[in-house]
């Protein structure tokens, strides 16, 4: 059963959006309330994926790794959310840092709406999103759990 988490002290954080096609990935600062979207990781085998998120942490030497929880609307969990847990539990086993779950329950569509605000239409922010919305939604994610890390659970 997860437990609560704690306010990392200090470093980086990673942030994913898990996905079957892509991952989502963004990167902050506690210490300063920051974050970013980086590149997404579009490998579709494990390895591919571990090889990939073994490099962001080499570059990133982060304290704290959040994963999204994807949740239905009505807060419960499905097959997503199963792999979701899954992928964070792998992360925990590989690469020994702590990693906290986040409800992404509305993520995509903050992404969706602040991109809508910003190209002014909804088809010019469907043409600029492409493939960052996943790390978009990572960016939505980690800045959730900045604002709030007591409230995240930790795999």
């Amino acid at each position: 059963m997860p437990e609560k988490a704690i306010r990392t002290a200090s470093g980086s954080v990673l942030a994913f959006d898990f996905g079957l096609q892509r991952i989502g990935v963004a990167v902050g600062e506690p210490e300063l309330g920051t974050s970013h979207p980086l590149p997404g990781i579009a490998a579709r085998t494990q390895p591919g994926i571990f090889t990939a998120v073994e490099r962001l942490v080499k570059e990133w030497r982060p304290s704290l790794l959040v994963v999204g929880r994807p949740l239905g609307e009505d807060g419960a969990p499905h097959e997503m959310t199963r792999r979701a847990e899954r992928f964070a539990r792998q992360l925990t086993g590989r690469f020994r840092l702590p990693v906290a779950l986040v409800d992404e329950r509305y993520s995509s569509a903050e992404v969706e709406s602040r991109m809508r605000a910003a190209y002014g239409s909804r088809k010019a922010a469907n043409l600029a999103r492409g493939k960052t919305l996943d790390s978009h939604a990572a960016h939505v994610i980690l800045e959730q759990y900045l604002a709030n890390p007591t409230e995240v659970l930790r795999a």
